[in-house]
């Protein structure tokens, strides 16, 4: 485990969430297993970690009541009624924007229904992350998010986003940027914006850091 990890985890228990440690990506399935019991409501937000690292299979095969939002032949109504059912789950798993070395969580999310768990409503989540989201402070946070994040998203959901074409938020122009400050392109996925940081209730956010890359 390198220091900047270390120092990442210290920071994010004194913020009151629980952290665990996987060097590879083959170890984060595990710590979930172990989190989550056989039969728990189970919601997810969308992420490409939880399909890199075996979770999105794992909810699917049985053991779990999982709320799938990908399940195949949902109406877009269904998808968002099991989106607002995900805030009543009892366990939540998604991954982050960006995680900073000063203990916080940082998401910018299009509809909000990540950040809205996130927040408030599922008794326990979940949050996987590899070593690539640490940063070291919010304003790292920011510009990863307008020239990591949201760029590879935008290529991966098809969304014709000026950021999809460039690989970095239009906004990084300005002599100015503001932190919301992008595009007016319908297909935008950046308009909510939320900061986890100390937390009320000890122990409901789990963060489970890999030591390898995994997701944008």
């Amino acid at each position: 485990m390198t220091e900047r990890i270390k120092n990442t985890i210290t920071s994010l228990e004194k913020n009151g969430m629980e952290c665990f440690y996987a060097d590879k990506k083959e170890g984060v399935l595990p710590i979930v297993k172990s989190l989550i019991p056989k039969g728990a409501i189970v919601g997810v937000g969308g992420s490409v970690t939880l399909n890199e690292t075996g979770v999105m299979a794992l909810l699917r095969n049985g053991d779990y009541e999982f709320l799938d939002r990908e399940a195949p032949g949902l109406s877009p109504k269904e998808v968002e009624a099991v989106m607002k059912n995900c805030l009543l789950a009892d366990w939540y798993l998604t991954s982050s924007n960006a995680v900073t070395q000063q203990g916080e969580i940082y998401n910018v999310d299009g509809r909000g229904n990540r950040l809205a768990a996130l927040n408030f409503g599922p008794d326990k989540v979940i949050i996987i992350v590899g070593e690539n989201k640490i940063v070291k402070n919010l304003k790292e946070a920011e510009l990863r998010v307008k020239t990591v994040a949201a760029p590879k998203n935008a290529v991966r959901l098809s969304c014709a986003t000026p950021c999809a074409k460039t690989g970095k938020c239009i906004s990084l122009s300005s002599n100015d940027p503001k932190l919301t400050g992008g595009c007016a392109c319908e297909q935008r996925i950046c308009r909510n914006y939320l900061v986890l940081g100390k937390q009320k209730n000890d122990g409901r956010i789990k963060v489970v850091i890999c030591g390898e890359a995994l997701g944008y």
